[in-house]
Order: structure tokens, then sequence, then C-alpha cells
């Protein structure tokens, strides 16, 4: 599973500082040494900082929390983030076995370090997308094609609830049996509309309900029946390569 993050992050931590030899997919280390270090050293003008942060002068604090990204304590990633969904997947109450596989089938991916395990441990940090840091290229053109490349090795099938932003910074290889997910919602005249705000959180419950079921699947077919049996309405979209998740839009958890 592909997993965007969120710009909310918990504060702290307890974990040992970054290493970022130790993340999930290790061939980016080099991209990743370069992102952390340049936005380390943006830190140090906070003037330019906020500029290129886009932060407000209530925000500023958010400069401190970069300037630290290699020393910091760190924590779980899955944990890290807040927000729609991540607090629909209260990853906090899921057992142990939920939180492993999450570990072993999740990817978080971020503009910081590009995509991370569901446990690596990270620390906070405030870097968006759209950032083009001093001295690097726009975060798409650093990212793109190493995580790509990274993907190939990831068997499939792979599941993309990410944002469009997100998905750009790392597209999954066309050999590489995957599927978008978007999230809709059907009107009373049966008109298919996409969501916003409910379409977090609706990525959020279905990662959670996939960690606790904790499914075997090999196919994107797959994942449709598991989704049927489990009274989760995923269907295939009108696009190719790209699934339709229905979500109701009433309040969240």
């Amino acid at each position: 599973m592909l997993l965007p993050p969120s710009e909310t992050k918990r504060a702290g931590g307890s974990g040992a500082p970054l290493d970022l030899d130790g993340l999930a997919l290790p061939v980016l280390a080099p991209q990743r040494e370069a992102v952390a270090a340049s936005v380390v050293a943006l830190s140090s003008d906070p003037d330019q900082a906020a500029r290129v942060l886009k932060l407000s002068a209530r925000q500023r604090g958010e400069i401190e929390v970069n300037a630290a990204v290699r020393s910091a304590p760190t924590m779980a990633a899955i944990d890290r983030y807040t927000g729609v969904l991540f607090d629909a997947l209260d990853a906090a109450t899921l057992d142990e076995r939920a939180r492993v596989w999450l570990g072993e089938h999740a990817l978080i991916q971020t503009a910081l370090l590009g995509p991370v395990g569901a446990l690596d441990p990270i620390p906070a940090y405030r870097l968006a997308a759209g950032a083009s840091l001093p001295g690097l290229a726009p975060l798409k053109r650093v990212w793109a094609d190493a995580v790509r490349d990274a993907l190939r090795g990831i068997p499939g099938p792979v599941v993309d609830l990410r944002s469009e932003s997100y998905a750009a910074l790392g597209p999954v290889p066309a050999e590489v049996p995957s599927a978008y997910v978007r999230v809709v919602a059907e009107g009373p005249d049966g008109t298919v509309r996409a969501l916003n705000h409910f379409n977090k959180r609706a990525k959020g419950e279905l990662t959670r309900r996939l960690a606790e079921s904790r499914p075997r699947l090999s196919s994107i077919t797959d994942l449709l029946a598991w989704a049927d049996d489990a009274g989760i309405a995923l269907r295939p979209g009108s696009r190719e390569g790209e699934l339709e998740l229905f979500a109701a839009p009433s309040p969240a958890r």
C-alpha cells in the first residue's frame, strides 16, 4: 500500500535519531541525504525558510523542527502523522499483528525521505510535495525517477492511496500490478462524484480494515473480491488502472 503523509505531525518521540540507512528502500539514500541536508541548510536563514515553506508567523517554529531533523528523536512513521486519514487509521489502537502487517505492506510517501515503511522511525519535519529547496531541483525531479526505480522491486499488487501531488513524487512502474484509488460518493440521481475531506477518512478506514484482516492478495482482482466479502464498496473505476472506493459523507468516527 502506498499512503500519503500529512502536513500535521506529532511532536517528539523516543527513538534514536534518523538513520537513513535503516529506512525501507535503502537505494534512495543519496536522495534522502540531499533533501535532508538542504532542509537543514535552509533552516539557517529563517526568512528564506518561511518563504520556501510558505509558513505564517505563527508557524515559524517549524523552522527549528527542520533544523533538527538529523538529531531529533524519532517515532514510527505511522504514529508520527496525524490528520483525517491517520485519525481514521488510528494505528495506536491496532494490535501487534496488524502493526507488523503495516510494517511489511505499507509505505508512506514523504517529501523529505521519499517512501518510508510504516514502522520506519522518522523525525518531525515540515516539507510539502510542491516545495522547491535551494540548491535542488523541484522535489518531483529529485524523487520521481529514483522512486520509480526503487518500486520496481515490489511484487505487487500495489494499492495507491496517495494524493496526486504525492503520487507524482514516485510513480508506480508500469510493469508492477497496481491500482490508483479514488474516493467517490453516489448521489440520489446516481451521479458519482469525487470526495475531498471524506476521501482521506475512507482511505484511512480501508487501510485499517486491511491491516486488521491481513488478507493474502496476489492481484487487484483478489483485492476486489476481499472488499466485496468485507462489505466495502470498492469497484473498478471508469479509467483503466483506477479503483473507486464508495464512501458515505458522514462524520469521522
